[in-house]
């Protein structure tokens, strides 16, 4: 039996929009990560300086409070400790101080001393604080051991957090390199510190959280902007190939039977040819309007602005468009000066009055166009009127988009002088003409658009 074979999904398969807006989840996703890791950094350090912090700040009393209980600390004749003083003189029970003491062998003391070996010379009888005594012969014989004052972490016998403070002392008289003669130890609560900790703890987590959150966002937003004009050109290209797919069809396929019925023998030369030339001059106008609107579209279409007579060029317009049986007026009463793209404004003049001639006419009867030129005020004007059946109210409100025209029918005409009217800074409106036809009013300002492209 042959194993059924899955069909493999590569990226290959995504469609370009897709593999963009898997592109900006990634970049979300590595904006956020990147957020993270620092702010992850800077919240580990901030915590462990605030610990470093409260633990200095303990050492620092219990030293304080350990060298000045040193200066208390007296030796008989025989050199044994006499406490006496220090009893006298510093309460010992709270915060709790340890006197330990290590053991003479043979004379001497013993250089490392194991905690047990040391000698508890005294001890609170009603501390505060109430330790374990290994944890304070620990801590004392640490300090005999590294010869230097030691501190570290501890917990009383109830559990409750708190710092410890060893000082090694010396015999009097003693050489630089004699051993330490026992230690003091002290005892500081830390449960307030280590509360205040742990609320930092949690307080910069939760910061931290709530800041990566907040970067995730940005960098959405961030990638999304920064993806957009690639997601705007595949818009504009997928729309330029459904726009030439879509309005290149029906002649293609004219094309093609027309071919057919003249390999046939079916249809006269001559006919053959005239309405070959027919089409090709149809596609040609079709792929050149695809290509204008495709070029105002992206923003290629760079208008090139020069002092323009408008009723001039209308005037042209409408004399190479009037065709037999048609009447067309123009009505310009004055001369009429634009600043505009020549080439742009000549193609919407162009669509308008095509558009009037092919749809602005009942059945069986010649299309009657009247063009005005207006150039009163700061906008000037060209409004084409036909005596036609009017705009149909089921495509009013996307009369301008592409393949829609005043009888439904498709199209580019009027998509492409929409354009070019909002790229002068102009507007172009379509309303009911005084005829029961349609009134298209191309606006254009007579400076100049605000922004050249």
């Amino acid at each position: 039996m042959r194993p059924v074979r899955r069909p493999f999904r590569s990226a290959r398969a995504l469609t370009p929009t897709a593999r963009v807006r898997r592109l900006r989840r990634r970049i979300t996703v590595l904006f956020a990560l990147t957020s993270a890791a620092g702010l992850v950094a800077m919240a580990v350090l901030a915590v462990r300086g605030d610990g470093v912090r409260w633990r200095e700040q303990l050492d620092q009393g219990m030293s304080a409070d350990t060298n000045w209980a040193l200066g208390l600390l007296e030796t008989d004749e025989d050199g044994r400790l006499d406490t006496e003083v220090l009893l006298d003189n510093a309460g010992t029970a709270c915060p709790p101080l340890f006197l330990l003491s290590v053991p003479a062998a043979s004379g001497e003391p013993s250089a490392t001393p194991a905690p047990e070996e040391l000698v508890l010379e005294h001890a609170p009888r009603r501390p505060c604080l109430t330790l374990p005594a290994g944890a304070v012969r620990q801590a004392a014989a640490t300090a005999v051991r590294a010869d230097e004052p030691r501190s570290r972490d501890a917990r009383t016998a109830d559990g409750e957090p708190v710092r410890m403070f060893a000082l090694p002392f010396y015999p009097p008289d003693a050489e630089e390199d004699a051993a330490p003669q026992g230690a003091l130890v002290t005892v500081a609560d830390a449960s307030a510190q280590r509360a205040d900790h742990r609320r930092l703890t949690w307080v910069v987590s939760g910061g931290c959280a709530l800041l990566v959150l907040l970067s995730a966002g940005v960098g959405h937003l961030l990638s999304g902007r920064a993806v957009r004009p690639a997601l705007e050109a595949l818009d504009r290209q997928e729309s330029f190939l459904a726009d030439a797919a879509h309005d290149l069809r029906t002649p293609a396929a004219s094309l093609r039977t027309l071919a057919e019925t003249a390999l046939r023998g079916e249809t006269d030369s001559t006919d053959v040819h005239r309405r070959t030339l027919r089409l090709a001059e149809g596609m040609g106008t079709l792929v050149d309007g695809l290509l204008t609107r495709a070029r105002l579209m992206a923003g290629t279409a760079v208008l090139a602005v020069e002092p323009l007579r408008l009723d001039q060029l209308v005037e042209a317009v409408v004399e190479d468009a009037a065709g037999e049986g048609q009447r067309v007026a123009v009505r310009a009463e004055q001369a009429v000066v634009v600043v505009a793209d020549p080439d742009l404004v000549r193609r919407a003049v162009v669509n308008l009055v095509g558009n009037a001639l092919v749809h602005g006419h009942l059945p069986g009867e010649p299309a009657e166009v009247e063009v005005t030129v207006d150039g009163e005020g700061a906008t000037t004007a060209v409004t084409v009127e036909d005596a036609g059946p009017g705009l149909p109210p089921e495509v009013a409100g996307a009369l301008f988009d592409r393949f829609r025209s005043g009888s439904g029918s498709t199209g580019l005409g009027l998509s492409i002088a929409s354009w070019v009217a909002h790229a002068h800074g102009g507007s172009l409106r379509a309303e009911a003409g005084r005829r029961g036809g349609a009134r298209f009013v191309l606006r254009l300002p007579a400076g100049g658009p605000a922004t050249e492209g």
